[in-house]
């Protein structure tokens, strides 16, 4: 059997090592790696290839930035050639990202088979691209692996039969796992003993400079409670540059340049409580155990509110602020961690696909 995996981003790559490394127990299988290059991220250097254990990519698309539109066009045009080519027997796309869904697209009119890894999880908000996406390759796929229930309690309501649905827990855990000892040497002497670790990028929090501005302020609130360390998105640096604005950098707020995931997860280990607008921090703060503020109104991961440590704060700073107060005082909101959430998530995709 010859599977193509495809990736379009750096946590598409933190998705996929895990199930790369686990095919390699199966005798038989061959496999290879297209990247679209939707996403360039400089910190995808050898280090990180070596420290996920996989190769870099066979195939770069090389396709870049531009509109929805655009970049899903471009993926579709040069992605064909590659699988005529080289006629895999089963693509696999992760996550929810402009790659997944053109990818799909091509599958699905060439008659190739296809794999989606973290399907079934919807925000039920179509104003988001990423909703869009999941909902069209989760039509499309023949193979659904789902992180947790409500993947396939969504898959069912919406009509895909379940027989092409399997629960595998979640792969981004696997790497959690395998990465977490390295992380914690990543960690700095001079933390302070509480902080709050805060990541935003979302063009509904970032792209508004109204809601950017009361953000900001919030954190200079809750830096009146506990530090605050800032690793600052580029896209978040830009939107404040164009309109001449800088952000409060005192001792209270600790702004970062962005950080590689080994950095970033490390922090995560020793953060009091982690601001966030990420899907993904939403499931690692929940594997943590880490209480986890997310500055949305919704969630394509709810398991991580109904299960886990994870709550939405939506556009209310006053409630930000009161909820980083409640972890402070230690009456934040407990979870646990969710089935198959083990480290083993990639093992049991493999099975069920080589098996």
């Amino acid at each position: 059997m010859n599977i193509c995996h495809v990736v379009g981003a750096r946590p598409n790559f933190m998705k996929a090592a895990p199930v790369l490394r686990a095919f390699r127990a199966y005798a038989g299988i061959e496999q290879f790696v297209v990247h679209t290059g939707q996403h360039y991220d400089f910190n995808m250097s050898d280090v990180f290839f070596q420290q996920l254990e996989i190769a870099p990519p066979e195939v770069n698309l090389q396709v870049g930035s531009g509109s929805h539109a655009q970049q899903t066009a471009q993926i579709m045009s040069r992605f064909e050639p590659v699988v005529l080519q080289r006629k895999p027997d089963l693509v696999l796309v992760y996550g929810d990202v402009n790659s997944t869904v053109a990818t799909a697209l091509v599958c699905a009119k060439l008659g190739i088979a296809l794999g989606h890894v973290e399907a079934g999880l919807r925000s039920f908000d179509r104003s988001m691209p990423e909703e869009i996406n999941r909902l069209l390759t989760d039509q499309l796929a023949d193979l659904l692996f789902t992180p947790s229930e409500d993947g396939n309690a969504n898959l069912a309501r919406e009509g895909v039969s379940g027989e092409k649905v399997f629960l595998a827990g979640n792969v981004m855990i696997d790497t959690l796992v395998r990465m977490l000892p390295a992380a914690r040497q990543t960690i700095a002497a001079d933390l302070p003993e509480q902080f709050a670790l805060v990541t935003l990028h979302r063009p509904s929090n970032v792209d508004d400079p109204e809601w950017l501005d009361e953000l900001l302020e919030a954190l200079v609130t809750i830096g009146q409670q506990m530090p605050v360390l800032f690793p600052v998105h580029p896209r978040t640096r830009q939107q404040l540059a164009a309109r001449g604005k800088s952000l409060p950098n005192s001792g209270r707020i600790r702004l970062m340049d962005p950080l590689s995931y080994l950095e970033f997860l490390g922090l995560q280990t020793c953060a009091t409580v982690v601001v966030t607008d990420s899907g993904g921090i939403q499931e690692e703060t929940t594997f943590l155990g880490i209480p986890c503020l997310t500055v949305r109104e919704n969630t394509e991961r709810p398991i991580t509110v109904t299960a886990g440590t994870n709550l939405l704060v939506g556009r209310d700073t006053q409630k930000l602020c009161l909820e980083v107060e409640r972890v402070r005082n230690g009456s934040a909101k407990r979870g646990g961690v969710p089935p198959l959430w083990d480290g083993h998530a990639a093992e049991r995709i493999a099975a069920r696909i080589a098996g």
